[in-house]
């Protein structure tokens, strides 16, 4: 399953994007990401224990290309569609939620101030 290389570090990612979310300024915080990272967290534990109940089960069948094995995994493929197509649908906002962070101002640095640099002065020889 593609989503595999994902859901490995899935939690580290919602983690990141529920620290991130909650630095953000509430002017660029959107009203929908708190839920879709809700839909995210959700659809991972599906997932994960949806996982659990395949390795389980394979453990009990007779090896791939058998029909029972066969069909066991087309059902546990048609259980995980649900979540994963909510991952599909709602991921997006693991970079929307990055991307803002990136752009938001930080609260440790210093706001940038506005001076004039000094322009050179003309009358400087130059050395050759």
């Amino acid at each position: 399953m593609a989503f595999e290389n994902i859901r490995a570090h899935a939690h580290h990612l919602l983690a990141t994007a529920d620290v991130q979310l909650g630095t953000l300024p509430k002017a660029v915080v959107q009203n929908r990401w708190g839920y879709q990272l809700g839909i995210l967290r959700d659809a991972l534990d599906q997932l994960n224990s949806l996982n659990e109940e395949w390795l389980h089960t394979k453990n009990t069948l007779p090896g791939p290309g058998t029909t029972v094995f066969d069909d066991a995994l087309a059902e546990h493929h048609a259980e995980c569609w649900s979540s994963l197509d909510d991952w599909a649908t709602h991921a997006h906002v693991l970079r929307d939620i990055n991307s803002a962070a990136r752009h938001a101002s930080s609260p440790l640095a210093p706001p940038p101030t506005v001076t004039a640099a000094p322009s050179p002065s003309r009358a400087t020889p130059v050395r050759r």
